[in-house]
């Protein structure tokens, strides 16, 4: 179904060989732009079907069970007559919108869908510290659901919330393990102390509280430890008195009594061995695995490791001979550890593991000179924590008291091992909106006591289990008890299968069993009704029911002959099929237009295009909507030409354009009706004197300005003119065509004619021109001249100026007067 804008259509899905068309009906006049638009975006949405579709039919599922494993949109249509004739079983198996589209009724379509299922719902614990009902530990609950069904159809995700609560005044058993090795004697005066002092502290958390302790030293044999009996008896030098070497010993199991602790605490000696790494996994592993003997309930569990050294793990043992890898159970006799020198130290994976499965959180108390190391540990043991331990662990109960609110301010959830082929995806939805995916979707931080946060479960079935049976997963948080118990079932199989008949009559005489539309034949026999044997595929009798008349080709070369009938070979793209008896037929053949089979508006069958309605043509290229071709005014192509396959073909060779309304030669209709509109309303122009007998062919309305002429917007085509009749006068008028051909004129009844000129003020403007540009041409004259008179007066001054005259006697001239001076004057 396709709505575009404010068109109506109604669209038919027609899916065939797996391909989906769209047929749009117009019910209403729609642009081309349109309809073409809404065929492109229903083949969009088909593409999408497509892809399903194309996983379904890949699969060649023989069976129904087969079909819905290959994925969450595949569906079997159990319709006895579904198939077409050369089709094989698995044209059975397809997308479910292409099941429907082929002829295949919901109600024959086997399409089992997964579900999921609560079966234990207990609401979250709301208790608050120091209230005066003291509940069982059992009967606090912190997760919710606790146990469910989940159904899963192969690909398709079953999703379940996870609701986590930290509830209050929670009970705590809290294990402290200690390293009696000599350097941490002055950190054993401390500990004596520790039970009531920490009792205290831990009030403040929980009013259930119990404690125990242990200790360990290293393995008893060399070179851990000096096996001369002097230093069996006591391995410190000097006066020092120290107890015997041993590797682990529970000396108090968990008890709510703080004095019983430091009592037992306080008889305790320091011991010795020889390298610097202790034997201290050995004793993890004990305190994890010898929960009777420990005393561990079903609450937090907390194990407190003191040390001021580093640790031995697996492989070590064979300094001392010890090959065997550590069993991982208990060996406790008398509260001693018992097999050190048989077993070899633990890993750390193998660590990791029993601690996890006995819900035990680790708290290393190490000295600052480990603290890289074992913040290195603290990252491959999950739920974890290290501190910094002083020199003689006077800062214990503060360290345990932190680390305790740090690991219990995270949430990290785990699950079981998986079944093959079960995925498993959390996200979650912490505090603050934080909420996050993958990894750290497991897992939620900064979470304090009464806090509730919510994660998401996707578990998926990536295939079947081979022989179909119930799986159970567990989902729990790192640390805690309690968990969700989830039972898985697979949907392998179809309902119609259970409702087989077997040796059913359809199955060619009980060879087979009649299932889901469709016959199983039983071993040795093959065929759609199984009606043949094995012995008889390769019979050349039998390859003659598959040729053609006058042919040699065995299925048209399209596909194999089994049991005298053709089973159509499927090609690489999927939706591509063979057809027919002989698989002579496909769907890929037919001619195309514009790239498209059958132009995108037919479906091809057997090589031939049937053409959707208002198509036709070899190619259904040829439109019978002759929307594309009315003109302005109504008419099929303005009635000057036929409209063929959308297109008009314009029959007045003066007329063209998409609807033959355009013609280059013709006059507009204002021109074409000027003369006929002038005679009628102004009783002048070229046809006054024929008027009655060339224009009485409109009726003609008189109004007084152009604002009361008709304007645009009205049901009939419009066309607004300006002309100009004989005395050169403007007049205007409208011409319309209404739905029943006849021609409406309205004209203003007032032409507007331009007024004579005024002489007067143009003589006065001719004469004012001339005398203005007289003086104008005066005053420049002048202009010119004063400017031209002062140029030549600048240039005498100047030559004034520069003038040199020469003031020597003429060569010509001489004097009237003569001087003679006597010689002999003396001047007496």
């Amino acid at each position: 179904m396709c709505v575009l804008f404010m068109q109506l259509y109604f669209c038919l899905l027609v899916t065939i060989n797996h391909t989906i068309w769209l047929s749009c009906f117009v019910f209403q006049i729609n642009l081309k732009f349109l309809t073409w638009a809404g065929i492109l975006c229903c083949l969009i949405w088909s593409g999408f079907a497509q892809q399903g579709g194309s996983d379904c039919i890949k699969a060649n599922a023989k069976s129904c069970g087969e079909c819905i494993q290959a994925g969450p949109n595949c569906g079997w249509c159990k319709k006895t007559d579904f198939l077409q004739e050369g089709e094989p079983t698995s044209a059975r198996c397809d997308d479910l919108a292409a099941l429907r589209s082929k002829g295949c009724p919901m109600e024959d379509i086997e399409n089992p869908r997964g579900s999921k299922q609560v079966l234990e719902d207990r609401e979250v614990t709301n208790r608050k510290i120091g209230a005066a009902e003291k509940l069982k530990p059992e009967a606090i609950t912190q997760i919710q659901p606790q146990k469910l069904v989940l159904k899963l159809r192969v690909g398709e995700p079953q999703t379940f919330s996870l609701k986590f609560k930290r509830a209050e005044d929670y009970p705590i058993d809290l294990y402290y393990l200690m390293d009696l090795s000599y350097s941490m004697k002055d950190d054993l005066e401390n500990v004596k102390s520790l039970g009531t002092a920490l009792m205290q502290e831990m009030q403040k958390i929980t009013s259930d509280f119990r404690i125990g302790f242990g200790s360990f030293v290293e393995k008893t044999v060399m070179p851990y430890i000096s096996t001369t009996p002097a230093k069996l008896r006591n391995p410190c030098t000097g006066d020092q008195n120290c107890t015997s070497p041993f590797s682990y010993k529970n000396v108090l199991s968990l008890t709510s009594e703080g004095n019983r602790f430091n009592e037992l605490v306080g008889k305790q000696h320091i011991s010795g061995n020889l390298d610097s790494p202790e034997g201290g996994f050995d004793a993890i592993m004990q305190v994890a695995v010898c929960g009777d003997q420990i005393g561990w309930r079903n609450v937090t569990r907390l194990l407190v490791f003191s040390t001021d050294a580093g640790f031995h793990f697996a492989g070590d043992g064979k300094l001392g001979g010890i090959v065997l890898p550590n069993d991982g159970k208990c060996h406790l006799e008398n509260n001693m550890y018992t097999m050190s020198h048989y077993y070899d130290y633990p890993s750390i994976a193998h660590l990791v593991q029993k601690l996890s499965e006995n819900n035990i959180q680790t708290i290393f108390a190490v000295t600052e000179e480990f603290q890289a190391v074992y913040k290195e540990l603290k990252n491959l043991i999950p739920k974890s924590a290290v501190g910094t331990l002083s020199s003689n662990s006077s800062n214990v109960i503060q360290l345990i008291i932190d680390a305790y609110n740090s690991l219990s301010s995270e949430v990290i959830l785990e699950n079981s091992k998986l079944p093959k082929g079960v995925a498993i995806s959390y996200k979650s939805y912490c505090k603050n909106g934080v909420n996050d995916t993958q990894e750290d979707g497991r897992k939620c931080s900064n979470i304090s006591i009464g806090d509730e946060v919510r994660f998401e479960i996707n578990v998926t079935a990536n295939e079947c289990p081979k022989k179909g049976q119930n799986e159970t997963i567990k989902i729990k948080p790192l640390g805690f008890t309690e968990e969700v118990e989830i039972n898985l079932q697979f949907i392998c199989e179809c309902q119609c299968q259970s409702e087989g008949e077997p040796n059913s009559p359809a199955c060619h005489e009980g060879n087979g069993t009649f299932e889901c539309g469709a016959c199983r034949c039983n071993e040795g026999r093959i065929g759609r009704l199984c009606e043949c044997s094995t012995d008889e595929v390769n019979s050349e009798d039998m390859d003659a029911y598959c040729r053609r008349e006058n042919s040699t080709e065995i299925c048209s070369n399209n596909g194999e002959c089994i049991c005298g009938q053709c089973v159509c070979k499927k090609r690489e793209n999927t939706n591509e099929v063979y057809s027919g008896k002989y698989c002579e037929c496909d769907n890929f053949n037919c001619d195309r237009s514009n790239g498209l089979i059958c132009g995108g508006n037919g479906i091809c069958k057997c090589r031939v295009c049937e053409c959707f309605p208002n198509f036709t043509g070899s190619a259904c290229d040829c439109s019978l909507d002759t929307t594309p071709c009315m003109a302005s005014n109504g008419q099929i192509c303005n009635g000057r030409g036929t409209c063929e396959c959308g297109t008009c073909n314009c029959t007045d060779p003066k007329f063209q354009g998409p609807t033959c309304e355009m013609c280059q030669t013709c006059l507009g209709v204002c021109a074409e009706h000027k003369d006929c509109v002038q005679c009628r309303a102004f009783n002048k122009g070229e046809k006054k004197e024929t008027c009655s007998q060339e224009c009485m062919h409109f009726n003609m309305t008189r109004v007084e300005s152009r604002d009361k002429l008709p304007q645009p917007g009205q049901p009939d085509p419009l066309s607004h003119c300006k002309e100009k009749d004989v005395d050169d006068c403007w007049f205007y008028f409208t011409y319309s065509v209404n739905s029943n051909g006849e021609a409406n004129v309205h004209v203003v009844e007032t032409p507007e004619c331009p007024s004579g000129p005024d002489i007067i003020p143009i003589v006065a403007g001719v004469v004012a021109g001339i005398v203005l540009i007289g003086l104008a041409l005066l005053l420049i004259w002048k202009l010119l001249m004063i400017i031209h008179d002062r140029r030549e007066f600048a240039k005498f001054e100047k030559e004034k100026m520069n003038a040199k005259w020469d003031t020597g006697e003429n060569p010509i001239y001489k004097s009237a007067v003569t001087t003679v001076v006597n010689p002999k004057y003396e001047g007496k």
